[in-house]
């Protein structure tokens, strides 16, 4: 997971497909100008038993205003209240003339539920260019310049626990319907399996090495110049009656005094399956001044044989809580890549983001099978990323909290900021839900075991 400048990225979570009557969704513009875009947007519950809101997802497609254009969502009213309601962009995999990006969006579990017959109520959205440049709303796939009021609108697409359920998305984007994230898999949990409790005594336990982990302490990429990876700053302190690994970035404002943390496989032995572990991200650091551009982390990588070979892969959940790469406050990203240039920059990916704070422990599962990626956190499909990034080679499994840069926090009084990780698991191509995940770690905990490893070399 190396640095990079996300307004580069090219993001290509999945579209949607063909309907049953299961949900509606009524679209009507709140405005026709070019300072933003105003979706506004009911969903109606068309069948005959209550509908979850949070296993509800809505697309709207629109046609991007530059390749390096990035936008902003915003609710200004829901009926719901617009602290459940969440906006994700995300690119399409095969452009359109009309279309090659979408709005997503999606509820919290404080939305609550549709009763059979009943609607959301309003849902006054909009987006905008992160530079409040003009947009061009009027080669949009999802406007509707006429429709001053609520109708059925088949240009936005509504999935149902992933299961596309009303309108149609642009031409050449309709994927096939993925298994239901909630459906168990047969066989559920076997296979090989890497798990791992981190129950060590130190950064310089001699078990960490026998099991496999290599505590980074050789200098390089990503961070700021002249920052060093310490390895002492990787401690197992106790939380939840639980043994955790703590990862602590910190820093003086200066490269020289920074120093950043990783913990990685030595081997390169992880492709198709599931990864899993429980990460607690931070907002704010443990003491001194706030505001450092700090990435807190959870991938799989191999190395770059050369600039743009094919045969890179990467997965990523990169949390940004104080933003930065152009971003000025906390945002989640999960980007699946194919391959990058370091220079000059060019980047070949895909990805979905999520502008709100993550604070505290998250449940973050990525599966990769011969066809697709998903990330889910908490339980919820998050992305679900295309074929054309699937990996060609077996991959290390990562964890690192380091600095972008030294632009967020100037001062040059000591800061430190931590990252936690309760577990890690990877089961070699079996695709679990994030709830057969939490079944299998409770079966490793009940039975005392804290760490295993029988996926073979590469």
């Amino acid at each position: 997971m190396w640095s990079r400048t996300l307004s580069h990225l090219v993001a290509l979570p999945a579209t949607a497909t063909a309907a049953t009557d299961e949900l509606a969704v009524d679209y009507h513009t709140g405005s026709t100008g070019s300072d933003q875009a105003e979706p506004w947007l009911k969903v109606k519950n068309t069948g005959s038993s209550s509908v979850a809101l949070s296993g509800v997802k809505i697309r709207y497609y629109f046609k991007s205003d530059g390749a390096s254009a990035s936008y902003r969502f915003a609710c200004s009213w829901a009926v719901k209240g617009c602290g459940n309601v969440t906006g994700t962009f995300g690119t399409l995999a095969h452009p359109t003339a009309t279309a090659d990006r979408y709005l997503e969006v999606g509820f919290t579990s404080g939305a609550g539920s549709l009763a059979a017959g009943a609607d959301s109520g309003d849902l006054q959205l909009r987006f905008y260019r992160s530079d409040w440049q003009p947009l061009n709303q009027a080669d949009d796939y999802s406007f509707g310049a006429t429709q001053s009021t609520y109708a059925n609108w088949s240009k936005v697409t509504a999935q149902l626990d992933g299961a596309t359920v009303w309108g149609t998305a642009p031409e050449g984007n309709d994927p096939t319907d993925p298994t239901d994230p909630t459906d168990p898999t047969d066989p559920p949990a076997d296979g090989a399996t890497l798990f791992d409790d981190f129950n060590y005594s130190g950064y310089n336990d001699p078990k960490i090495s026998a099991h496999g982990w290599s505590v980074r302490s050789n200098s390089g990429g990503p961070g700021v110049p002249g920052a060093t990876w310490a390895p002492e700053n990787v401690t197992f302190p106790s939380s939840g009656g639980n043994s955790v690994m703590n990862l602590e970035t910190s820093s003086s404002g200066t490269g020289e005094s920074t120093k950043q943390t990783e913990v990685l496989t030595k081997a390169m032995k992880f492709k198709n399956g599931t990864y899993a572990a429980r990460v607690k991200f931070s907002d704010a650091p443990k003491s001194g001044p706030d505001g450092d551009h700090v990435v807190q982390t959870f991938f799989t990588i191999n190395d770059l044989k050369a600039p743009m070979a094919d045969a890179y892969s990467e997965y990523d959940f990169e949390y940004l809580p104080n933003g930065g790469w152009g971003e000025t406050s906390n945002i989640l990203y999960t980007t699946s890549w194919e391959t990058y240039n370091p220079d000059p920059w060019q980047a070949v990916n895909q990805h979905t983001e999520s502008r709100q704070s993550f604070d505290g422990w998250h449940d973050l599962v990525l599966t990769i099978d011969n066809s697709t990626i998903r990330y889910y956190i908490d339980g919820q499909l998050f992305g679900t990323h295309d074929a054309a990034y699937l990996p060609e080679r077996p991959m290390s499994i990562n964890f690192n909290q380091w600095l972008i840069d030294l632009a967020g926090q100037t001062s040059t009084s000591p800061r430190a900021y931590d990252q936690r990780v309760d577990y890690v698991l990877h089961v070699k191509d079996r695709v679990l839900t994030p709830a057969q995940v939490t079944a299998k770690l409770a079966a490793y905990r009940a039975a005392g075991t804290t760490f295993e490893d029988t996926v073979p070399s590469a």
